[in-house]
């Protein structure tokens, strides 16, 4: 059966924003590493206007007092808000931050970093946007395909509007973990909403279901899920370490961080077992396409150990950094598409192997 142009039109545009997103993950840990988060410190223009400056002569002599005041302005509204909502914390957390009133200073190279991550964002919103338009098709066929694309792009939008909240907080940590988590949904629903929108027109090789693997599957893309949580809670460590350090002695970061790092490194180690263990399973099956994606989970995993270990005894290098998350963002995709495609397998095996019912 050919595939119809409608089916192709919508798989390459969700492949496309797929790798799009992955693209702004690479960028976004670029401008972590950097230090470039508040390379523009208002939004979503930088520095008032949509073609951020070069030089600070361009900029008024008191731009510092400026954006800081409009930043704290902001944000009192913004807790006045999480107030009335009940998030106490949070709210105290945004002026107990300690980097809440610095004054940011004009650093041409971080403002271009940070525009480029904006643009890459605006960028996604439309691929998004056109996964919807793409999607209508599906409508009378699979609505759960075209629901899983209009949800994509409306949580888009609330990332970006998170993307505000991390710059007018000046990087707090909760909206940075809360940033990066909603990045790893809107992928997994992308992924999800490709991978069902072919299942009618691609063939696939069907396997038994084994005892327990769909269990050991979702636990492995959820604890994923959790670790890349935790390297974000990290990753505000190393941020509060260099800015108590003045930046400097950059070696001794890693001894001062706290539990979160060794419960981070630690658990690394569980997740290697777990996937080994996983993909073990899944090279036991005759599907060649669950091989190739247990080859891609330990070859991330592989990767991640060898950056995990660079970034721990060579000094936090800033080059690794955004490999570190990217390839972790990799892991949770590889996971997620593995845990579809066997389930996928395993329910059309149980449906030629159930005998038909003559009436």
């Amino acid at each position: 059966m050919s595939t119809p142009s409608f089916v192709l039109r919508f798989r390459f545009v969700g492949i496309l924003t797929v790798v799009a997103v992955y693209v702004l993950i690479l960028v976004g840990g670029i401008v972590r590493s950097t230090g470039s988060g508040m390379g523009c410190p208002d939004w979503p223009k930088c520095f008032g206007t949509w073609i951020p400056p070069t030089q600070v002569g361009q900029l008024p002599p008191n731009y510092k007092e400026v954006y800081t005041a409009r930043r704290v302005e902001k944000n009192k509204k913004l807790a006045a808000k999480l107030e009335r909502m009940g998030f106490h914390q949070v709210a105290g957390d945004i002026f107990a931050h300690p980097t809440q009133y610095i004054e940011t200073d004009f650093n041409p190279v971080k403002t271009w970093i940070e525009y480029v991550n904006r643009l890459v964002g605006a960028l996604i919103g439309v691929f998004v946007f056109l996964t919807v338009v793409f999607a209508l098709p599906y409508w009378k066929r699979d609505r759960v395909v075209f629901w899983l694309a209009l949800a994509s792009f409306l949580l888009t939008g609330i990332q970006g509007w998170l993307g505000s909240l991390v710059v007018s907080t000046n990087l707090l940590p909760v909206m940075v973990t809360i940033h990066m988590g909603l990045a790893l949904v809107i992928v997994a629903m992308l992924i999800y909403a490709v991978e069902r929108s072919q299942r009618e027109y691609r063939t696939v090789e069907r396997v038994r279901a084994l005892p327990g693997l769909v269990g050991w599957l979702w636990v492995s893309a959820l604890l994923t899920f959790m670790q890349i949580v935790l390297g974000t809670q990290v990753r505000e460590e190393v941020d509060m370490v260099a800015f108590a350090a003045n930046y400097l002695n950059r070696t001794e970061w890693v001894e001062q961080l706290g539990s979160i790092f060794k419960i981070h490194r630690t658990f690394s180690a569980v997740l290697l077992l777990l996937n080994v263990y996983i993909a073990y399973r899944l090279y036991l099956l005759p599907s060649k396409r669950l091989h190739r994606l247990a080859t891609a989970v330990l070859a991330c995993i592989g990767l991640e150990i060898v950056a995990g270990i660079t970034l721990a005894y060579f000094a936090l290098p800033a080059i690794v950094q955004p490999v570190h998350l990217t390839v972790a963002t990799l892991l949770f995709g590889s996971q997620f598409l593995a845990l579809i495609a066997y389930r996928r397998a395993t329910k059309l095996q149980q449906q030629a192997s159930t005998p038909a019912v003559v009436a």
